[in-house]
């Protein structure tokens, strides 16, 4: 679908809602090397961060604008890091997974403990106009991906199916009748929080539609980050949380 007919034939909210929904019911290596296309807020000493950016409507013929994944990272008595995305990703069987169920229902509370520290972690991944970056600003203009998790994902949802009768449903990856989204970090018990975080009132990405167009040519396919085969095998990441657990020696 080209540009003009995303304009004229923009994605009602209900669909993403609804679309939101049902993933609900789908279950989500060293240390990667940098990913250039990725970005993240910059925080500063104390932990906090500042910046302003636009979700994007994502290619026409996605099913929604961003992706979503489940995936594991900590790093295990062996000193390896085991970070890998969960087949539980594509509704498959995973060896962490299952590993953490067991002893999870041991009934011992170390385990738990265990479990926790190893536990999947949600992620979410969407096209993004950087609109203000103070600690970075060569990034504004420029479009990203911006992964997050479950905290701003409930804000997007939140914009789209409001609480309050007074409240209209705003389709924030809309580029005519979206909103700006202000990221505000704070460190909070040791771990970045993003209460603070909100949705700027409605309006219209700067610039013409040739301008628009132009951002809207710039996304990034979003689909390699769900595509199986850029997942290992159940067997490939059993081989690799052994080793990390430091149940066998590497070769």
């Amino acid at each position: 679908m080209s540009f003009a007919q995303l304009k004229s034939n923009r994605t009602d909210v209900s669909k993403l809602v609804e679309a939101a929904n049902g993933q609900n019911g789908v279950q989500d290596n060293q240390r990667p090397a940098q990913d250039e296309r990725m970005w993240q807020p910059t925080r500063d000493k104390v932990g906090n961060g500042y910046a302003v950016i636009r979700f994007l409507p994502g290619q026409a013929d996605a099913p929604t604008p961003w992706v979503r994944y489940w995936d594991h990272a900590f790093k295990g008595p062996s000193g390896q890091w085991y970070i890998e995305k969960s087949l539980t990703s594509l509704g498959k069987a995973d060896p962490l997974s299952e590993l953490n169920s067991k002893m999870w229902n041991s009934g011992v509370e170390s385990d738990k403990t265990i479990v926790r520290q190893r536990k999947r972690n949600l992620r979410y991944i969407a096209n993004v106009l950087i609109i203000s970056d103070p600690a970075n600003p060569a990034n504004e203009g420029q479009v990203k991906l911006y992964r997050f998790g479950k905290k701003i994902f409930d804000k997007i949802m939140d914009s789209m199916q409001p609480q309050f009768p007074d409240e209209k449903p705003v389709n924030p990856f809309d580029m005519w009748e979206g909103a700006d989204f202000t990221i505000k970090i704070r460190k909070l018990d040791g771990y970045p929080n993003y209460d603070a975080s909100s949705f700027k009132s409605t309006s219209a990405v700067n610039g013409d539609d040739a301008e628009l167009e132009g951002i809207y040519n710039k996304q990034y396919d979003l689909s390699e980050f769900t595509d199986p085969k850029n997942y290992k095998s159940y067997d490939e990441l059993k081989s690799r949380l052994t080793l990390v657990l430091g149940e066998s020696a590497p070769r």
